[in-house]
């Protein structure tokens, strides 16, 4: 699992058949140790309602496609938690 900022929503009318009725969000990867590195975005999944602004926890590869509910379905990453908090132990910042 990665944390993640929805920074965006994709709107595709055309698309893949076993996409139909997913939404899709944009998504960038944080660096939590290193607030400086430039972490390209995503498309991710949306399975729980997130939204713009929201700090969200992905998962990709075999783990994203079965969080949207099919081993087949296209997908490279999916929306699996919208963070309340975060704690972190500064020392490891250091």
């Amino acid at each position: 699992m990665r944390v993640a900022k929805v920074i965006g929503n994709i709107w595709a009318t055309r698309k893949e058949d076993r996409l139909s009725g997913l939404k899709l969000l944009l998504v960038k990867p944080v660096n939590i140790l290193d607030k400086n590195d430039d972490l390209l975005p995503l498309v991710a999944a949306d399975i729980i309602g997130a939204g713009v602004g929201e700090t969200v926890l992905i998962v990709s590869g075999s783990s994203a496609r079965s969080a949207a509910g099919d081993m087949n379905i296209p997908v490279d990453a999916t929306v699996v938690g919208i963070v309340d908090d975060l704690e972190i132990d500064q020392s490891v910042l250091e």
